[in-house]
């Protein structure tokens, strides 16, 4: 297919149901290496009141959702989705609610060297598989190196504060836009699909844009 069709993606690193529902696009992506998607991911943080070095998960979690029953209520759902789209979350693990500014910056940047996609896959890893601190330099040089980024470069933009306000701006101006949870996918930039979609939704969507093409 010669017709491109751009999938922009709003996100944030410590969503599961992002890590979801990207796992769910890349399974229709794969059945359909002809997709007409370009992709590109976008910032928005759940947690823009975040302190920069991040929480104690266990108190955050218990904090938003009223104790630890009210926790394990709202998670219960992610941990079902998860399982059913294959996914191990190590959420024992998971000690701290990082912010996420500094991860959305390593997104930004990577995108810049067309590596933007390797760097969300390679967060979400970090975060939900790993159970990593993905607020802390160190890793996200670390998780840069992987990528094939250079990580002494990588590492000094983060002792600065390069991007930081265009970061937020761009996630001020997807909430101005209406986006209130993620991920929220927009096709062709005009049709929003909210939520963490079944590979058959995106298989339906490709299939009616081929067709259309």
């Amino acid at each position: 297919m010669t017709n491109t069709i751009k999938l922009d993606i709003m996100s944030d690193p410590i969503c599961p149901w992002c890590y979801i529902g990207k796992t769910h696009l890349d399974k229709a992506l794969a059945d359909t290496p002809d997709h007409p998607f370009v992709i590109e991911w976008h910032p928005f943080q759940l947690n823009p009141d975040m302190p920069l070095d991040g929480m104690d998960r266990r108190a955050y979690l218990e904090g938003k959702f009223g104790g630890k029953e009210g926790a394990v209520r709202a998670y219960a759902p992610v941990v079902e989705h998860a399982e059913a789209a294959g996914l191990k979350i190590d959420f024992e693990g998971m000690k701290r609610t990082p912010n996420t500014l500094d991860a959305h910056r390593l997104i930004h940047w990577a995108g810049i060297e067309g590596r933007q996609t390797a760097a969300v896959s390679a967060l979400f890893q970090a975060y939900f598989v790993d159970a990593r601190d993905i607020g802390d330099h160190d890793v996200l040089a670390d998780i840069a190196d992987g990528i094939e980024m250079d990580a002494a470069v990588v590492r000094k933009l983060l002792t600065s504060d390069a991007d930081e306000e265009d970061i937020r701006k761009r996630d001020a101006h997807s909430r101005s836009m209406g986006v209130n949870s993620v991920p929220t996918f927009i096709v062709a930039g005009k049709h929003a699909v909210p939520g963490a979609q079944p590979p058959e939704l995106w298989a339906k969507v490709i299939s009616e844009l081929s067709a259309a093409a």
